[in-house]
């Protein structure tokens, strides 16, 4: 069912003869009669500036929409919907498909690189804990000889500072090279 038309000024509606009705851009309708009787280019309602359109069958079709019945809008607009609907579900699983091949030869590249891993690993020996050449119960190289030995004084140089054998045996070795380091 259509929206009927009435003048929002003097509410009558279209009969034959037919007066003719204008669409104000601020959303009013008008007959030809109350129209004349206002300003012209002002809305007799809510008196802003306006330009009026004289509704007709050739009038842009969304604003024949705004006169429709909300069923045969409906209908129209839900065959539109369908059709948009279905183009766009048809171009999500295109891009889904090529998201999915993507994905696949990611995994499949990691596979391949896991796999290298894993060969390299098992070619290369198991590396060992390098021994130092001295331990704690060994004689350290660094280490000084006892003042009394050499018969220097007893009373010691730098007695805030621990002895060289101490800072060597407080030392951790990292046996992995760093890799800032130069080897």
């Amino acid at each position: 069912m259509a929206l009927r038309v009435f003048c929002n000024s003097c509410s009558c509606e279209p009969r034959k003869p037919t007066p003719r009705f204008c669409l104000t851009s601020c959303g009013h309708v008008f007959c030809e009669v109350c129209l004349q009787k206002g300003e012209k280019d002002k809305c007799l309602i809510c008196k802003t500036a306006c330009q009026t359109l004289v509704l007709s069958k050739q009038i842009n079709p969304d604003l024949q929409a705004l006169f429709m019945g909300v069923d045969v809008l409906c209908n129209k607009y839900s065959k539109e919907i369908t059709q948009i609907s279905e183009f766009q579900e048809k171009h999500r699983k295109h891009l889904l498909i090529h998201y999915k091949q993507k994905a696949a030869k990611l995994e499949e590249s990691l596979k391949k690189a896991t796999q290298q891993i894993q060969q390299i690993q098992c070619m290369k020996p198991p590396e060992k804990t390098p021994q130092l050449p001295f331990s704690s119960t060994s004689r350290n190289p660094f280490s000084i000889p006892s003042r009394k030995q050499n018969g220097y004084s007893s009373y010691p140089l730098h007695s805030s500072h621990p002895s060289a054998s101490e800072t060597v045996e407080a030392m951790e070795i990292d046996p992995v090279p760093s890799p800032m380091r130069k080897v």
